[in-house]
């Protein structure tokens, strides 16, 4: 992406521009809304997506997730006194077990009705209802062709833009579909967040997950692997659990 180059016009209007990027760009992170740090029953340390990183004193470090795993939240821990945002991205490293099909994360609102699910497996469908109940389930994106339980480790981001959602696989592949929702959809954060399925669900994930955040930034999706999840011969950022975007990727002025 091309920084902007910058005129007076410009420079006056920076200090707006960067604010509003950060303010934008801070992530929630669930694996620590989640408590997975204190290790809860179904949970393990294991290594993570690169066992040797450079510059690092070990391997990445990841959480290995059995089916007694119960985990959830309020979902207003998410974004505290804020709405939840309406064009967004949702980041995860993660490996489930092979052969699975499960949700790696639900949202829920007030009355128990699933709004937002991300499910892991062959053939992924993105679930989003918003306050109106846009888009019905037969017009759920489904990313046909993608199996993202292959025993292998993946790198996952997700951007959802107005009426669209991109998913963005090991930072090469991408598929843009359809997101059939309202102009100016809402998420409701009084319900809960829960990990690894559905409520009343049967399957359940099971795998590694080393990172699963949601940023209020569609555009941080296109960033993931550059500034969130990068590659084992590059340095760890210094947050790699919870990372902003780089704000000069979107703003780029010479100093005065």
């Amino acid at each position: 992406r091309r920084p902007y180059l910058c005129d007076d016009a410009d420079v006056a209007l920076l200090p707006i521009l960067l604010g509003s990027t950060e303010k934008a760009a801070e992530p929630a992170n669930l694996l620590k809304i989640l408590d997975f740090p204190s290790l809860p029953e179904g949970v393990t340390k294991t290594t993570g997506f690169c066992s040797n990183r450079r510059s690092a004193q070990g391997p990445d470090v990841a959480y290995r997730v059995s089916k007694e795993a119960q985990l959830s939240a309020p979902t207003k821990q998410l974004y505290p006194g804020d709405a939840f945002p309406e064009d967004f991205s949702i980041l995860a490293t993660v490996k489930p077990k092979k052969g699975s099909q499960s949700f790696l994360m639900s949202v829920y609102n007030e009355q128990g009705i699933q709004q937002l699910g991300l499910e892991m497996g062959r053939s992924p469908v993105f679930l989003y209802e918003d306050h109106t109940g846009k888009p019905g389930p037969e017009d759920y994106p489904l990313f046909r062709g993608i199996n993202l339980a292959d025993g292998k480790w993946h790198r996952v981001a997700i951007s959802v833009h107005k009426q669209t959602i991109t998913l963005i696989l090991d930072c090469k592949k991408k598929t843009t579909q359809k997101l059939l929702r309202s102009a100016h959809p809402v998420i409701d954060t009084k319900g809960i967040i829960v990990f690894g399925t559905r409520i009343l669900d049967e399957e359940v994930f099971e795998g590694d997950i080393q990172q699963l955040m949601i940023v209020a930034d569609h555009r941080a999706a296109y960033d993931y692997c550059e500034h969130y999840s990068p590659d084992c011969e590059v340095a760890v950022p210094d947050q790699p659990q919870n990372q902003d975007p780089n704000t000069d990727d979107y703003v780029s002025c010479p100093d005065f």
